[in-house]
């Protein structure tokens, strides 16, 4: 029985988008594999320690930092994009195989390790860069929120069962083994990119300023700026909350492992329908007042962890409830910002911005573990988790004193220039 076409999102009937997002369904499924089989081939195959583990997070993040302002610089000026998404995701392949070839030949070591992460963390940074234009160029204006639904909803659906799929592969084939079923998924995605036909934006002339020219975009473009301050914001206070909250369950509250490893799973399938109803949402009160929504719901429910006390049921239930709110709340954030961000950016700075957005985004994660850290030894695990819960709220604020939160539609895009401003309504 054919299946009616009114059930299929209209952009999944475009051959060139269904491509796209299906080799990004499987790489992000992918990376949750790496994200648990990568920690635990150092301490189950190297056994390495906590100082050890403290690197290994460190080399996988500073990519982030280093290279997204000039990978966005370079992107800019290639008239490729597609063409460098491909070769990133076969470097990513090799670099990957390259730990179990080693694991088979007694040859693993923790440096390899800190190696393939930093190699993948920077290959990512310019696939990431890239990955901005080519979707802009796949994606009609008008059709922003469904296909950033689309795209989230497969990065839900890679949350709620990548990390169970990892941790069986890891069970039955050991970490480094596992970590072939992610460079499959990087050969997947280069085969369906390489079959998607766009038309890209043209490469821009360097100039004065082309490497700064994103940042200060940023900062010239008021609803820009608002959603960069609040998101950073959000990263800072809420990288204090979760560099105690595993802490704080399985110390402060008694949780076992897998009782919290489960409430954490269950509740992440709050992102999978936060992105069913992004659109609907977005359709009934706009573009901004969901943005508000958005934070809100993200951040207001973590204020229960804190909160979370008593007998057994009722501490899981509190962790459950906040836990799903707010998976709701990031899939209205990264849906209905990330398309506000698409319409606004100017086709010829698109990668610049990108790239200087996420490096502001990502200097808040490693300033606010440092402060979650500190906070926990001197004023206790609750008083630093209340710090952590009820600054991220203060994000809510710096978007209701914006020009985002009377944002109704998506404002009509334009080309060429960075000076150029798009028709807000």
């Amino acid at each position: 029985m054919k299946r009616p076409r009114a059930l299929i999102p209209a952009l999944l009937r475009d051959r060139a988008f269904r491509r796209y997002w299906t080799g990004q369904a499987v790489s992000l499924a992918g990376d949750q594999i790496s994200l648990i089989a990568i920690p635990l081939a150092a301490v189950l195959v190297l056994g390495a320690d906590a100082a050890e583990m403290g690197w290994l997070k460190a080399v996988e993040l500073l990519p982030a930092l280093l290279f997204n302002l000039p990978a966005g610089a370079w992107a800019d000026r290639c008239g490729r994009r597609r063409d460098v998404m491909i070769a990133t995701d076969l470097a990513r392949a090799v670099l990957l195989v390259s730990l179990p070839v080693a694991y088979a030949l007694d040859a693993l070591t923790l440096w390899q390790l800190y190696g393939v992460a930093f190699g993948i963390g920077a290959l990512t940074v310019l696939f990431e860069v890239c990955n901005a234009t080519l979707f802009v160029s796949l994606v009609p204006t008008e059709q922003f929120v469904e296909g950033n639904s689309l795209v989230n909803g497969s990065r839900s659906m890679a949350w709620l069962a990548g990390p169970g799929a990892g941790g069986v592969l890891v069970q039955i084939l050991t970490a480094p083994v596992a970590l072939l079923a992610d460079a499959l998924t990087y050969v997947v995605s280069a085969g369906q990119l390489a079959r998607v036909r766009s038309m890209e934006p043209p490469p821009v002339e360097r100039a004065k300023g082309h490497f700064t020219a994103g940042m200060r975009w940023v900062f010239r473009e008021p609803s820009m700026r608002a959603m960069f301050i609040a998101s950073g914001n959000v990263q800072f206070f809420n990288y204090i909350f979760h560099t105690l909250f595993v802490l704080y369950a399985t110390r402060h509250l008694g949780l076992s492992a897998g009782m919290f490893g489960a409430v954490l799973s269950v509740a992440a399938v709050g992102g999978l329908i936060g992105a069913a109803v992004s659109g609907a949402v977005v359709r009934t009160i706009g573009v901004g007042p969901s943005i508000v929504a958005g934070f809100a719901l993200f951040t207001v429910p973590l204020m229960l962890v804190p909160l979370a006390d008593g007998a057994l049921p009722v501490v899981l239930g509190t962790l459950f409830v906040a836990e799903f709110v707010s998976c709701v709340g990031v899939m209205f954030v990264d849906i209905a910002a990330g398309s506000l961000q698409m319409a606004l950016i100017p086709d010829a700075l698109r990668s610049r911005v990108t790239g200087a957005y996420r490096t502001l985004n990502h200097g808040f994660r490693p300033l606010g573990a440092l402060a979650g850290g500190a906070l926990g030894e001197a004023a206790g695990l609750r008083t630093a988790l209340w710090v952590g819960t009820t600054g991220a709220v203060l994000s809510v604020v710096w978007i209701l004193c914006s020009p985002v939160a009377g944002i109704r539609k998506l404002p009509t895009r334009t080309a060429a220039s960075g000076n150029d401003r798009p028709v807000v309504t």
